[in-house]
């Protein structure tokens, strides 16, 4: 059952991030989730070097929010600079 979570809580904070991020985005379902879920491991990773998070404890629906969008700017930030 967490997988699901983690698969539908993905999807939603890709969702969100590619609204808040207007522009070419990758595009399709399955790379939307993909990116919601790189965004909550990303936060998680930055959260316990932070010092947010402890050890064996994840990011939240927020910070996977943030972390797709941080994910999704860097895809721009990589595209803008390879001049495509």
């Amino acid at each position: 059952m967490h997988i699901i979570w983690m698969i539908i809580i993905g999807f939603v904070a890709g969702v969100i991030a590619k609204w808040v991020l207007p522009g070419k985005n990758p595009g399709g379902i399955i790379t939307t989730t993909l990116l919601g879920i790189a965004g909550a491991v990303v936060m998680t990773f930055l959260g316990r070097l932070v010092g947010w998070y402890q050890e064996g404890e994840t990011g939240g629906f927020i910070a996977s929010i943030i972390g797709a969008i941080l994910v999704l700017a860097a895809y721009h930030y990589y595209l803008k600079k390879k001049g495509t």
